[in-house]
């Protein structure tokens, strides 16, 4: 059986419905259409519409034309994950179609939605999104997937960050071919196993090697830095990866973080987790880095600042974002004093004692 579909969202960009389909689409079988006495809504929780009903107003879209029952499986599965459902409408040429809807009060309905907008800042984002969620089809079911819908958008968004950044470390341009890529496990992190042959620095190309990985965020990393009264603020917290490892010291000195959440610029993180950390209003950020925290073994990346910021008396004290369990203490702490504890390695975390080292070399700048 041969089916026929309005879309008016995301899955108007054809690459994306590739991706859903797991196959090509002939242009040819999708034509625009718009359906009489509704609207495309942006929706606070994004980025997507819903359809409203609105008189007198038309919503924009294709229909296409001969999806197969596989095809609508598959479509099936990823609107489910968006609690999005098939329903029939008649279109504006009279025609009769199916539209997925959500249910009036699953979303909440903002500004009209625009098409145009939404492939220039959300497209390459929602394909490598999709590319994850197609690839749990007849593993998992759709609720456990819309579940992880905010992990997986957020490993989407590190990798179209990734193409905005470059080291420009000069070192070896070669090929990297991978035999085989398996997800083997998916929560808030994910770890993926692959199988690879890369370049070699005599010319030829190394034998198949087996590797894997903890697939991570992008995370914005800021240490608070009073240039007038020469302190910085530190954070405290309780750590799961010392508990792994069996560290007695569980709760552990860090700098302000937190990952880069999609839509997001890092330094547009940095001052939002100072608020929710610490209470604070940053002014100038100064980059000290842009790296990965361990390349050998996990995709996260750093993106590390200091942040201006008025540090008086009685502005440490305890915060964190209730929706997270974060509970956060804050420690005021003198230069001198920060210094010294990195240089007596009383300092248990890479990117904090790199901050140190960064601020002993431009204080002089930032005070003056």
């Amino acid at each position: 059986m041969l089916h026929r579909l309005f879309f008016f969202g995301t899955l108007r960009h054809l690459p994306l419905l590739e991706v859903v389909l797991g196959r090509s689409v002939d242009a040819q079988t999708v034509v625009p259409a718009c359906l009489p006495h509704h609207e495309a809504c942006a929706v606070a929780e994004g980025p997507f519409p819903a359809l409203v009903p609105a008189r007198g107003s038309e919503a924009d879209g294709v229909i296409v034309e001969g999806l197969s029952d596989q095809d609508l499986e598959r479509l099936n599965f990823y609107e489910g994950g968006f609690d999005y459902d098939l329903t029939s409408v008649t279109l504006a040429d009279g025609s009769q179609a199916r539209v997925y809807v959500c249910a009036p009060d699953r979303w909440t309905p903002t500004d009209p939605w625009r098409f145009e907008e939404w492939v220039r800042n959300w497209s390459d984002m929602s394909c490598r999104s999709a590319r994850e969620v197609m690839g749990y089809f007849g593993a998992r079911d759709r609720e456990e997937v819309g579940r992880m819908l905010p992990q997986i958008r957020t490993r989407a968004w590190a990798r179209t960050l990734a193409q905005g950044y470059r080291a420009g470390q000069g070192t070896l341009d070669g090929s990297v071919i991978l035999d085989r890529e398996a997800r083997v496990y998916a929560g808030f992190f994910a770890l993926d196993e692959v199988t690879l042959r890369h370049a070699r620095f005599d010319g030829g190309m190394s034998p198949a090697v087996e590797r894997s990985y903890l697939v991570g965020t992008d995370a914005a990393l800021v240490l608070p830095y009073d240039p007038v009264r020469d302190r910085v603020m530190l954070v405290e917290q309780v750590r799961v990866g010392p508990l792994g490892r069996r560290d007695p010291e569980l709760w552990q000195l860090e700098p302000i973080a937190g990952r880069v959440d999609p839509g997001e610029i890092p330094e547009d993180t940095a001052r939002r987790e100072a608020r929710e950390e610490a209470r604070l209003t940053l002014t100038t950020l100064e980059c000290v880095a842009r790296s990965y925290a361990s390349p050998g073994s996990t995709t996260d990346y750093f993106h590390i600042f200091v942040g201006l910021a008025e540090l008086p008396d009685g502005s440490a004290g305890v915060a964190g974002n209730e929706n997270e369990a974060e509970d956060i203490r804050s420690h005021l702490v003198s230069y001198d004093r920060f210094i010294e504890m990195a240089e007596r390695q009383n300092l248990a975390n890479t990117p904090l004692v790199l901050l140190a080292y960064w601020l002993a070399h431009h204080r002089k700048r930032l005070r003056s």
